[in-house]
């Protein structure tokens, strides 16, 4: 028998949010966690907010919209808003009701921007990590670490003569937006700087590379289930890889109290084979596994590394060498999905709140099937 097309519009609907969603969802594992972690940042939560005026967004479900605005790719707070308007997936991961109105993009843009200056994000990450999932997850032993270029939301226009001049490239006609004419001119972090973003710097990958105004994220990884551990933002520079590695490892290992300084392994392409960097790590009772830097320099002489034989001839170096390439899986993820390739936000703290959030999404986005695949 056919059934009929009619439109049905009750007055009263009895629609339970619960009920709707699946019970072997993804995103039923990540909400679990996800609430642990952010129970565990009620303290912050109260530090950061005043104690008198109008209520705000409550944070809890702030950050559960922005996750989700990284595990689906929405482009804008303003599509966010639209989906939580009707989807029912989104509404109970957020945790409104059916009857709850949803917040203006413009609001909860101005909402989230306070959110993030108070370094939320960082804490967020070592919640889901500390988690009790998901620590047993995680290597003790053995990492790896690397960066990534971020392009900073600025124009190359913006890119003027710190004196104030327009530079030889200034073109006619009124305006911020007027024409440039680049050729010929010299320009460098030490006399230009963006005056859209001041803390974005002009830099390249290599060479033949077209220079860009950047910043440059940092993920520390551990190589079990390449999992994140810690992350952040630096301004581009050629030493900043480095130096983010070891603040990384400084800041990671004492969060493992039973096992004291313990020996571990760090895994790194050749950028980070430079002699200071690897005596830093021996100092620090770090094994470097970095890939070694084996050519002639310009003079025709064999480039010295300090990776010799004592680190090469045993086989984990080799495992290190082959797990350490996964980390471009995390970055690969936070930029194309995670919408991290080119940021939204002006200034190095909320390009590394931004960035560090998406470290945590990708984090928990990888969860469920782990879980499911390591008994308890």
């Amino acid at each position: 028998m056919r059934g009929e097309d009619r439109k049905s519009g009750s007055l009263f609907s009895y629609v339970d949010l619960e009920t709707r969603v699946p019970a072997s969802h993804p995103l039923r594992v990540i909400r679990g966690i996800v609430n642990d972690a952010l129970d565990g940042m009620s303290s912050d939560f109260e530090a950061a907010y005043a104690r008198a005026g109008r209520p705000s967004i409550p944070p809890e479900r702030l950050l559960r919209a922005l996750l989700l605005q990284a595990f689906y790719t929405i482009r804008s707070e303003r599509q966010l808003m639209e989906q939580l308007d009707f989807n029912l997936l989104f509404r109970w991961f957020v945790g409104l009701g059916m009857d709850d109105r949803v917040w203006d993009a413009s609001v909860f843009c101005k909402n989230r921007d306070r959110l993030l200056e108070a370094e939320v994000s960082a804490k967020f990450l070592g919640g889901v990590i500390a988690h009790k999932k998901v620590h047993r997850l995680l290597s003790r032993d053995h990492f790896s670490v690397d960066g990534t270029l971020i392009e900073a939301w600025a124009s190359m226009k913006s890119f003027r003569p710190k004196d104030g001049g327009e530079g030889g490239g200034a073109g006619p006609g009124p305006g911020r937006n007027q024409e440039r004419d680049f050729h010929g001119e010299k320009r460098s972090n030490e006399t230009h700087e963006s005056a859209t973003d001041t803390n974005a710097r002009l830099y390249r990958k290599g060479r033949g590379q077209a220079s860009k105004l950047c910043f440059m994220g940092h993920a520390l990884m551990e190589n079990r289930h390449g999992l994140v551990v810690d992350g952040g933002v630096t301004l581009a520079s050629g030493t900043a890889e480095r130096e983010a590695a070891l603040d990384m490892i400084d800041k990671h290992r004492p969060m493992d109290a039973k096992a004291g300084k313990r020996r571990i392994t760090l895994g790194g392409d050749k950028g980070f084979d430079v002699a200071g960097f690897v005596e830093e790590l021996r100092k620090r009772e770090v094994t470097p596994h970095v890939a070694v830097q084996d050519h002639l320099t310009k003079t025709g002489k064999r480039r010295k590394t300090k990776i010799d034989g004592r680190t090469t001839r045993h086989p984990g170096y080799t495992i290190s060498q082959r797990i350490r390439k996964r980390i471009e899986e995390v970055f690969g993820w936070v930029k194309e999905v995670g919408g991290q390739a080119k940021t939204k936000f002006r200034g190095r703290d909320r390009v590394e709140a931004s960035f560090t959030l998406a470290l945590a999404a990708y984090d928990l986005i990888r969860l469920p099937r782990l879980l499911a695949q390591v008994p308890p």
